[in-house]
């Protein structure tokens, strides 16, 4: 806790009894509302032009949170914020009397307070509030982290998220930005003719994706349910039933690791539409990000990691053999035998499971020596069919599904395909997945007899994609962690 060390402590011990002796005076600390005018925000663009002397005797009621005090005789400056902004006040005891004044002066560094006040410009050049009359809104009682040093402890941050926005205001810049990022998808998959769905987050049969699911039971029908790990088999049926284009931005939970890019509940964009494939959704998805980077941000060229990454132009299309042999020079194909292919990662220490067959090597050498620097946006296409089990086979080469990825800044933002419509080929895919010996496999690969039966009524073609959104924010605001950019991750429990 914040109060831990034994200045904090003293000070806290020091505030209690102040509040004790507030009620003891019949005061109230906790109000039912405040009527606000304006913002802060609204006030400094209004009066942007003042200069040092200004003033105007317009009354405006702003209401936030007291950040500072700075005593001056009978005089007190003072800061306010409120979520737009912060604001200096000017308490003057010839203006409101001595005891107004006195009773701001009980006032406290974190305290929810309503002003009254008129707007000047101090002769130090510094647009101001002249209080005229103020209201306690709510009285703070634990001590906020000191201004000098502010809220710096990582996993403190992330727990007590509240503080975090307090006083560290370029948060609150990166979750205003993830909201623009949200906005914009809707807008642009909205002006595209997709419509926004929602679909089940309990399910009976956790499919979609290979990962270990949250397990639950519902008591009044007494079944075993678990937490979606995506919606995707859901939405194909919204495509069978006669949707052409279809979206859900959808909470996912996996019952997994936590890492700078996982967390185990996550938000994920998927979409599908009718008659396309995965070229088509190579299309739709540069056309999005680039939308959605100039409405959350206003450009096309940003900085993540150090890195100068252009969202502007045709972005790279290869495929996954191509690009292992361009980036590491190592010719690879589904012609080389598995010993080859386990001898050739064995030589560049890449570990792969001993279960693997050749598409897995493949793409575990792929992941080692490609992805850290696909930094540009790249889209890596055809992939093994072996991790590709609801994707359709690619004409070409029976090894290969007709998938990509998009990678930017050497991270994957998105996954898409052209998706499987064969009822009998799908079955065949969920059978294996079945005798699979990965656990996350056999657990997602239950074979879903009711999603069949609809694919056995015909699915016409179709794309479809997932956009990890918490990645992507990460991109747009060059946050290092996932936990940056999701208001409360999951932590540990704290210790008391």
């Amino acid at each position: 806790m914040l109060e831990s060390g034994e200045p904090l402590a003293e000070a806290l011990k020091k505030k209690l009894e102040k509040i004790k002796a507030l009620k003891k005076d019949g005061k109230v600390l906790y109000k039912t509302r405040f009527e606000k005018d304006t913002d802060i925000a609204h006030i400094k663009e209004k009066y942007s032009g003042f200069k040092s002397g200004d003033k105007d005797v317009t009354v405006f009621k702003i209401a936030g949170r007291l950040m500072g005090f700075r005593k001056h005789g009978k005089a007190t400056f003072a800061d306010i914020k409120d979520f737009t902004d912060k604001i200096q006040l000017y308490v003057s005891q010839r203006e409101v009397g001595e005891e107004i004044y006195n009773e701001f002066l009980n006032m406290d560094i974190g305290d929810w307070t309503g002003i009254e006040g008129n707007v000047f410009v101090t002769h130090a050049g510094e647009l101001s509030i002249n209080v005229l009359r103020f209201e306690l809104l709510s009285k703070a009682i634990r001590i906020l982290p000191e201004k000098w040093h502010g809220l710096k402890d990582k996993e403190l941050r992330y727990r007590q998220r509240y503080l975090d926005f307090t006083v560290n205001p370029e948060v609150k810049n990166i979750f205003l930005t993830r909201i623009k990022i949200i906005n914009a998808i809707r807008e642009f998959l909205n002006n595209c003719g997709f419509k926004e769905v929602e679909t089940p987050m309990l399910q009976p049969i956790p499919g979609g994706a290979a990962a270990r699911p949250f397990a639950t039971h519902h008591n009044a029908l007494d079944i075993d349910l678990y937490l979606r790990i995506a919606p995707e088999l859901y939405l194909k049926r919204l495509i069978i039933g006669g949707f052409e284009k279809v979206f859900e931005i959808n909470r996912n939970f996996r019952n997994e690791g936590i890492s700078y890019k996982h967390n185990p509940e996550f938000t994920m964009l998927e979409f599908y539409q009718a008659y396309a494939d995965y070229n088509d959704m190579m299309n739709i998805t540069e056309n999005l990000i680039k939308f959605v980077s100039k409405q959350s941000t206003g450009k096309l060229t940003i900085i993540y990691k150090g890195n100068e990454i252009s969202l502007d132009g045709k972005w790279e299309k290869i495929t996954m053999l191509e690009a292992i042999y361009k980036y590491s020079g190592i010719k690879l194909s589904f012609d080389n035998t598995k010993e080859e292919l386990l001898s050739k990662a064995k030589s560049l220490e890449i570990e792969i499971d001993k279960d693997s067959g050749k598409g897995k090597i493949i793409n575990k050498m792929f992941e080692a020596l490609v992805e850290p620097g696909l930094i540009q946006p790249t889209f890596i296409k055809d992939y093994p069919i072996e991790i590709s089990p609801l994707a359709k086979k690619h004409p070409g080469n029976e090894n290969l599904a007709e998938r990509f990825e998009l990678f930017i800044g050497g991270e994957e933002i998105a996954n898409a395909f052209s998706e499987l419509i064969d009822p009998e080929e799908q079955l065949a895919r969920f059978k294996s997945q079945v005798k699979s010996k990965s656990e996350e496999e056999r657990i997602t690969g239950r074979i879903d007899v009711d999603f069949l039966k609809a694919l056995e009524y015909g699915m016409p073609p179709a794309g479809g994609e997932g956009i990890g959104i918490d990645r992507l924010v990460m991109l747009l605001t060059n946050s290092n962690s996932i936990r940056d950019v999701i208001l409360f991750p999951l932590l540990r429990p704290e210790q008391e």
